[in-house]
């Protein structure tokens, strides 16, 4: 995929030279069209935290500048123009208020544009402060939403922790982070759906590599932390949920044994349950696929897809719930996080299940 970094001092002078004519669009413009678990307590600073979080709209004019007041200065975002979704420009966020200029000298006439949060939670939040677009230029009224919607619980692998990194590389970098291009988002632009992404790298059903698991944390507005913030879940409701869990709890406890008392095998079953369960209850006429993979968790002889079945045939046993499915990421014997070429293989195999049970 072709990137274009936008250096903050670079942007800071372009800025300079479009402050003098510019067209000012609040965050609270009703043409703006957002997507994702986002607070808008201040209407004119949402704050914007989970990744693949985004900002859609049209416009006219010949430039685009961006304006964020970022908390720590960690995160990264795309901004995809006129539907080239092979070569977003990426914007590396300064800690503070500031304002990014994306495009200059376009083709006059209208645009469109797409923003979406590269990065998770764990970068901190960022306030949107709106756009600036060209002395006279303006919003135009946005496309249609997608009618079908699909949600993701997971962990770094959902959130496509180090997906761009070097295949003999690190892969904990910030900037190699593309929630965009995880098998989740992916697959959601196959299936043509709307997505909410729920994830957090590190983050597990009975044990994390911080103090709070997913039954914690997957109710909240704010991706930052475990905190005291709650989602209103009846503001958007999906057709599909895919839970993607147990990664980290494979290695803290069946690697690490860092969980003691370390449960047992029907304990295991048991917690996992309990937390597809809370899913059900939330939406109880989604269809659930119970995934994992495709780390090490799915290699040849790991107990973990064998929790994740056993809890899914107790669920269809147990309570009668037919609408439920598991679906296994091969582990490939690569030895990190997933690239992008896994991602889209693990997509593509999403794709084929979720269109063949709900007919899309």
């Amino acid at each position: 995929m072709k990137r274009l970094t936008l250096p903050l001092a670079l942007a800071a002078m372009l800025h300079a030279g479009l402050a003098t004519a510019a067209t000012p669009v609040a965050p609270s413009d009703a043409k703006l069209q957002y997507t994702g678990r986002i607070d808008f307590a201040q209407a004119d600073a949402p704050v914007i935290s989970w990744p693949n979080t985004s900002i859609a709209g049209r416009f006219t004019g010949t430039s685009f500048a961006i304006k964020l007041d970022d908390e720590r200065g960690r995160n990264y975002f795309n901004v995809f123009l006129d539907g080239d979704l092979s070569a977003p420009l990426v914007i590396e966020a300064k800690q503070g208020e500031a304002t990014y200029v994306v495009a200059q000298k376009l083709a006059p006439g209208s645009h469109s544009f797409l923003i979406t949060k590269r990065t998770e939670g764990e970068e901190g939040a960022t306030r949107f402060r709106g756009l600036e677009l060209d002395d006279g230029a303006g919003l135009l009224p946005p496309g249609p939403r997608p009618k079908r919607r699909i949600e993701f619980f997971g962990d770094s692998i959902t959130s496509g922790m180090g997906n761009e990194g070097a295949l003999n590389g690190r892969d904990d970098a910030g900037k190699d982070k593309n929630s965009f291009l995880s098998y989740a988002a992916i697959a959601a632009r196959q299936l043509k759906a709307e997505m909410h992404m729920t994830s957090q790298s590190g983050i597990g059903v009975m044990i994390s590599w911080f103090p709070f698991t997913m039954p914690d944390f997957y109710d909240q507005l704010s991706a930052v932390g475990d905190n005291d913030s709650r989602w209103d879940f009846s503001r958007w409701t999906p057709d599909v949920v895919v839970v993607n869990l147990l990664q980290n709890d494979s290695w803290l406890i069946g690697r690490d044994h860092k969980l003691q008392p370390e449960p047992n095998d029907a304990q295991r079953v048991e917690a996992y349950k309990q937390f597809v369960q809370r899913i059900r209850r939330l939406y109880p006429q989604a269809y659930i696929v119970c995934a994992l993979g495709s780390m090490d968790a799915t290699r040849p002889g790991s107990p973990w897809p064998g929790y994740v079945t056993a809890a899914v045939e107790r669920m269809r046993k147990e309570n009668g719930d037919k609408r439920i499915d598991t679906l296994f990421f091969e582990h490939t014997g690569y030895g990190q996080h997933p690239r992008v070429h896994h991602h889209q293989a693990n997509a593509a195999k999403l794709t084929a299940l979720v269109r063949a049970r709900m007919g899309w």
